[in-house]
């Protein structure tokens, strides 16, 4: 990511704790435009300071840390829900349902926002070469890094 992103014409963007305006919803650079459209869907650009979100990718990892850190405590409150408690079908959809939609939903807006900050903060970006590889050998065949445009 170019360095370009930080810099405004009166001078440079403060750097942003990717947890805080991840966590809001907000801007990676101004902290102050909408990073959403929507509940989980990304803008294509903050409203405020124009940056463009096309440098985010979170992939699956909201969903990932979700399924690691939510839906595993709702199955074992499902399940000693019914050991202990012999509940009816009513009775697991009536508490297990709240407590999955609490867990497994709600937190994955603010985890993707943390995310798409952290890359931005932390410029990730594509992996490159910066030297000629060699993966089978001295003798076999070298991978060369691309020319930069």
């Amino acid at each position: 990511m170019p360095d370009t992103l930080r810099t405004t014409p009166d001078g440079e963007w403060p750097p942003l704790d990717p947890v805080r305006t991840g966590i809001k919803g907000r801007c990676p650079r101004c902290g102050e435009g909408a990073l959403f459209d929507g509940f989980l869907r990304l803008r294509p650009a903050c409203p405020h300071c124009g940056l463009d979100y096309g440098f985010a990718d979170p992939a699956d990892g909201p969903a990932f840390f979700v399924i690691c850190f939510g839906c595993i405590p709702a199955v074992i409150f499902a399940l000693m829900l019914e050991i202990f408690g012999n509940a009816s079908l009513i009775t697991q959809l009536l508490l297990t349902g709240p407590f999955l939609v609490a867990t497994c939903v709600l937190p994955l807006r603010p985890l993707k926002g943390w995310l798409v900050c952290s890359q931005f903060f932390f410029k990730a970006g594509e992996g490159q070469l910066s030297r000629p590889w060699y993966p089978y050998g001295a003798d076999g065949p070298a991978v060369l890094p691309r020319k930069k445009r």
